[in-house]
């Protein structure tokens, strides 16, 4: 099922990252789905970067949105971490977290599952505080354009991370390809890329509003990474199963790669 490219503009408009956020950063008994969805994700995160000892002095995190799920085991391995973002919004519902205003997300549920992934749960108000000395600046981003931190030139990073965020942002497959070259700019030689993938995926639900996801299967994937001038190190799928009526999403994969 095709669903129509959802442009900047509507995002800008429709999007409501506390809804969001609501919806598929909530763990809870009755959500399945979603638990499965955060798990895996939180899982290959420590995977990477505690037992695959990526590390570094910078991480540059291509389109944080409003989450800092992804930052919880990145902060043990950086010095520094730039969150980006395209839309003014959603870089702001992120410094707002950074900031600990009123009626940000609570994020422990998922700070205690990463802490007893590294063996001690309780540890989470740490873990957090530590995200937060972690990330230094938070930067507009823009993949479509050669320099995705343009005007800003900054030295190639260690690490460079994207979770599920390219599929939203690509209308087509040579689009995706082309956003995959222009941040492996940003990545030194010999650094990595981290990537996270919804698959087979055509839309997915927030609130009453659809955003459209482009259709990828893993092989077309790999080609992209590949493309762009990485060698894939490893790289791991899991089947999704969502409930219709929130998205169409098949799975959902992680892979590590290292620029040559």
């Amino acid at each position: 099922m095709a669903v129509l490219f959802t442009e900047k503009d509507l995002y800008a408009q429709h999007f409501d990252p506390k809804k969001f956020l609501e919806i598929y950063f909530t763990f809870h008994p009755e959500k399945e789905d979603i638990n499965a969805l955060i798990g895996f994700a939180l899982k290959n995160l420590h995977k990477a970067f505690h037992s695959g000892g990526i590390k570094g002095d910078t991480l540059i995190d291509i389109e944080s949105g409003p989450t800092i799920y992804q930052f919880l085991s990145a902060c043990e391995c950086f010095r520094e971490i730039i969150a980006t973002g395209y839309m003014d919004g959603l870089r702001e519902e992120l410094q707002q977290w950074l900031r600990k205003e009123p009626g940000v997300f609570n994020w422990g549920s998922v700070g205690k599952y990463v802490c007893e992934l590294e063996g001690d749960r309780e540890k989470w108000i740490q873990k957090e505080e530590k995200v937060r000395k972690a990330i230094k600046r938070v930067l507009k981003c823009d993949v479509t354009q050669p320099n995705p931190l343009a005007p800003l030139s900054l030295p190639p990073a260690d690490c460079v991370l994207s979770t599920l965020f390219l599929e939203v942002a690509c209308p087509d497959l040579p689009t995706y390809r082309s956003a995959l070259k222009n941040i492996s700019s940003l990545v030194k030689p010999g650094g990595h890329l981290v990537l996270f993938v919804a698959l087979e995926a055509n839309f997915y639900m927030v609130g009453l509003q659809r955003f459209s996801c482009l259709f990828l299967d893993q092989k077309s994937v790999e080609e992209a990474v590949k493309g762009a001038g990485f060698d894939i190190e490893w790289l791991e799928g899991t089947k999704v199963i969502f409930p219709p009526a929130l998205s169409d999403v098949k799975g959902e994969c992680v892979l590590v790669a290292r620029k040559r």
